[in-house]
């Protein structure tokens, strides 16, 4: 028998023992084991740390996480840091691994990383919106 892996037959509507092209249960099942496969993410990203805290005291004293992205996010999610559902596996790794150790939260009142995570791009406040 071939071993499971990816690219094989069955396409879209075959469930093998691939990640989201499978059943609803395959995925509920890796929800459980692994936290989850996809994050609903935004972020405020800052080159320089001391701008990234003056954006962390900014969430802190209360100003919603979208309008502090949109004031002091350096990226192209400056649309209330909005990055969409992002995979596993798409992120870099300090931002992944901060990505799927969040509560889900609202903007309004926002479960952050504090500190922020320092990958290449520079210094990441990172919020999760859902998870599956």
């Amino acid at each position: 028998m071939p071993p499971k892996g990816k690219g094989g037959k069955g396409g879209k509507g075959g469930g093998g023992g691939g990640g989201a092209s499978g059943s609803g249960d395959t995925e509920k099942k890796e929800k459980a084991q692994k936290g989850g496969t996809a994050v609903k993410v935004r972020h405020i990203l800052c080159e320089k740390h001391g701008k990234c805290m003056e954006a962390m005291e900014k969430l802190k004293s209360g100003v919603r996480f979208s309008e502090v992205a949109t004031q002091y996010s350096e990226d192209k999610a400056r649309q209330g840091g909005d990055l969409g559902w992002m995979t596993r596996g798409s992120m870099v790794g300090p931002f992944q691994e901060a990505a799927f150790a969040l509560a889900v939260s609202t903007m309004d009142k926002p479960v952050y990383t504090d500190p922020p995570v320092k990958t290449k791009f520079g210094y990441h406040i990172i919020m999760v919106e859902g998870k599956k």
